[in-house]
């Protein structure tokens, strides 16, 4: 049994990344599982929150359980979180999973984030939360994997091929293609943020000439910039 772990931003593709790994032939893909206990937890208001709410498991005790006893059925358990979903949750839980961290350039999720919930805060990118993650692995001789989005768009097969070596898989061409639609693991709040990966069938090609970043976010930027760079030094490249 090995349990995968990424641990990404919104806006980013790790939506790509579960739909990836849902092609091997060893893995089952869990989407967001703390999903819950967040909105339960900080009261933030998400679309579908109540929806959200209702759905799904909000004790993060309990999701903690149900992911050990779902992972013991399958050799690879590939869990997508967002950095954020878990910052009120005791962390220790995964040290003993392949954690591998998804960042992207903070400009590009921002003008991203800002068209869905405006005005977003640092907290709302996970960035800070990643980097704490980061350190206290890193801290205890864990060796975690990061990942840029941009990278991976790049060059996917050269990619994943690193990203799997680094978590002792064998890397599986169907990782680079996928059927388009929905998949029967994405949460309720799908409709809402993935209608991008729903009209694809793989990964897509790097993001191009960027969006301008509204004025209103530069303060959240110039936080977030630094973060993302020391991450960035550490992440597999194409």
């Amino acid at each position: 049994m090995k349990i995968i772990h990424l641990i990404s931003g919104p806006r980013n593709i790790s939506t790509a990344l579960m739909y990836s790994f849902a092609q091997r032939s060893d893995t089952r893909v869990v989407d967001e599982p703390f999903y819950g206990h967040y909105l339960r937890q900080t009261g933030a208001m998400h679309p579908g929150r109540e929806e959200i709410l209702q759905a799904m498991e909000t004790d993060d005790r309990k999701v903690i359980s149900r992911i050990n006893q779902e992972a013991a059925s399958t050799p690879v358990y590939f869990i997508k979180n967002m950095a954020h979903h878990l910052e009120l949750t005791d962390f220790s839980f995964a040290d003993s999973h392949v954690c591998v961290f998804l960042i992207r350039e903070p400009a590009a999720i921002l003008t991203s984030y800002h068209k869905v919930r405006s005005n977003p805060v640092l907290a709302d990118i996970g960035l800070s939360f990643q980097k704490k993650m980061f350190d206290r692995l890193s801290a205890n001789s864990h060796t975690p994997l990061v990942l840029d989005s941009e990278q991976v768009l790049l060059n996917p097969e050269a990619v994943l091929g690193k990203l799997c070596a680094g978590t002792g898989l064998p890397f599986e061409k169907s990782m680079l293609s996928w059927k388009s639609g929905p998949r029967i693991e994405d949460g309720i709040w799908a409709k809402y943020w993935y209608s991008n990966v729903h009209a694809s069938t793989g990964f897509g090609l790097p993001s191009g000439k960027a969006e301008p970043l509204p004025e209103s976010l530069t303060g959240v930027y110039e936080e977030a910039k630094p973060i993302y760079d020391y991450l960035y030094q550490f992440s597999i490249k194409a």
